[in-house]
């Protein structure tokens, strides 16, 4: 079942990006988030008027994809930033696919004209998942973070969606 977030999802939220955060370069954050960190992000990402989904599976949120502002700049209005974040339990379930397809549909149908997604490398799945929804890499940053002693590249993809 994929719905839009609410306040009761914050901790469950949390507790999947805070995998990310403790145990991954996937994000460049170093401090676990508290539920009312994630509340304070949803308010972000409604007040712009975008989509932020969970994924339930099992009855348990699993998962969660959202959109934010490209940049601030009024002319960017039409790009956005996609993240996808799953569970390490749910991860090969095709839940990224199911909320990815989704949260591309809702944006289609608010006139979003672009939907970048930024990368830390290396991330195979993540760069299956993108490719799968027809993005295509369009930048690579070369060490641009550090995180657990080491340089992390990142790269975005990028695909047009009208």
């Amino acid at each position: 079942m994929i719905r839009l977030v609410n306040e009761n999802d914050a901790k469950a939220v949390a507790d999947i990006y805070n995998y990310y955060v403790i145990d991954t370069a996937v994000t460049f954050e170093e401090e676990p988030l508290v539920p009312s960190d994630m509340l304070e992000r949803f308010s972000e990402i409604y007040d712009a008027e975008l989509p932020w989904l969970v994924i339930e599976h099992e009855g348990v949120v699993s998962g969660f994809a959202y959109a934010s502002k490209w940049k601030g700049r009024c002319a960017y209005r039409h790009s956005v930033e996609v993240t996808v974040y799953l569970s390490p339990e749910a991860k090969g379930l095709g839940l990224g696919s199911q909320l990815y397809s989704e949260l591309f549909k809702r944006l289609r149908a608010k006139d979003i004209h672009v939907a970048l997604g930024g990368i830390s490398l290396p991330n195979d799945a993540s760069i299956a998942l993108h490719e799968k929804f027809g993005m295509s890499k369009v930048a690579h940053f070369s060490e641009v973070g550090y995180k657990f002693g080491q340089w992390v590249d990142v790269a975005y993809w990028q695909a047009k969606l009208s």
